[in-house]
């Protein structure tokens, strides 16, 4: 159905429920109404509010005349050797973005960015060199889903989502929360929060925030060290908010029976990959409901660092597991492509 693009009114991708019922109050129009709107934008891919034929022709004029539907562009595919695809993705004022699509057996995962570039300036990350840019809006989130479920096929369409693209989720924090609310609405998006993760590189505040929104959000919490002057160096936001901190939150943070924190630890040769740093993860985490995913470095051209051997990874995990830790070796995905975790920053 055609888009219609008219930039002094509002994007409709990213107009959040709450937001859209308080403009139909101001118009007196049922609030009921929101979800019957909702439905044709995201269930029935409607770009034309014409064509929203349960709807009076007043609302549909009235509609037309304050939003219009864009989404990013696509402007470059890299395919990887993996099958895994990075989309380089032109935002409306020319900014540019990194999204990834990740295929396997029981899954089809998309990595999406909510910043252009990032200001947290961890030392392992090719993201950081950019710094931050801007932030993007809920409707940029959710666009790199939409502008790329709709140039796939039926059997590659998207089923998981990580917010694990450029840029830290929670230094964007009500784009991002408007944005998964969208997403995880059964009028909108409709995609389960089970398969929806948000990472993090530790914002206390904004975790302890988030709590409070009732989303029931999978976080991944980018540890990465085992002591605090190590993670200083890594992740200068540990001078801000010191691993017993961020521990400290993550005890007290509600979940969900069955539901698990994920804690992401990048394995860097000489750096935080020894037994003693093992030892204490252990002790960091005991008392904490979560799985570890170890992620040994991926390389690109201007880092200092190394990943270990892959014998050192399989011992850091031998020693997790063995203290009862669910402890996994992620698959790096599209590190031919500078698409793996830690290697966006806008080079196709």
């Amino acid at each position: 159905m055609k888009m219609n693009l008219k930039l002094s009114t509002q994007n409709f991708f990213g107009t959040s429920e709450t937001e859209l019922k308080e403009i139909f109050c101001k118009w007196n129009v049922e609030t009921y109404r929101v979800n019957q709107v909702f439905t044709w934008v995201y269930h029935y891919n409607c770009r034309d509010f014409s064509e929203m034929s349960n709807i009076s022709k007043s609302l549909r004029s009235k509609l037309a005349e304050n939003f219009h539907f864009s989404l990013p562009k696509i402007q470059k595919r890299t395919h990887s050797k993996d099958g895994s695809i990075k989309y380089l993705m032109e935002l409306n004022d020319g900014a540019i973005v990194e999204s990834v699509w990740m295929p396997s057996d029981s899954r089809k995962t998309l990595c999406l960015s909510t910043q252009v570039g990032c200001r947290l300036n961890c030392s392992f990350c090719l993201t950081a060199s950019l710094g931050l840019k801007r932030n993007l809006t809920a409707g940029e989130i959710i666009g790199q889903h939409i502008a790329i479920n709709e140039e796939l096929e039926e059997k590659d369409q998207i089923t998981n989502v990580v917010f694990m693209g450029m840029g830290e989720p929670l230094d964007n924090y009500v784009p991002v929360v408007d944005a998964l609310r969208i997403m995880t609405s059964p009028e909108a998006m409709k995609v389960s929060t089970r398969k929806v993760t948000v990472s993090t590189s530790g914002l206390v505040n904004k975790i302890k925030d988030f709590q409070e929104e009732g989303l029931h959000i999978n976080l991944a919490i980018s540890l990465n060290a085992s002591d605090n002057k190590t993670r200083d160096i890594l992740m200068p936001i540990n001078k801000k908010y010191p691993i017993e901190e961020l521990i400290d939150c993550l005890k007290k943070y509600p979940l969900k029976p069955q539901r698990r924190h994920t804690i992401e630890y990048v394995l860097l040769e000489g750096i935080n990959d020894s037994d003693e740093d093992a030892q204490r993860v252990v002790k960091w985490l005991q008392g904490i409901p979560c799985k570890i995913n170890l992620i040994p470095f991926n390389f690109f051209d201007s880092t200092v660092y190394r990943p270990p051997s892959e014998n050192r990874v399989l011992e850091f995990q031998s020693y997790l597991m063995k203290r009862n830790f669910s402890a996994f070796i992620r698959k790096n995905r599209a590190t031919d492509i500078l698409g793996a975790c830690g290697q966006l920053a806008k080079q196709a």
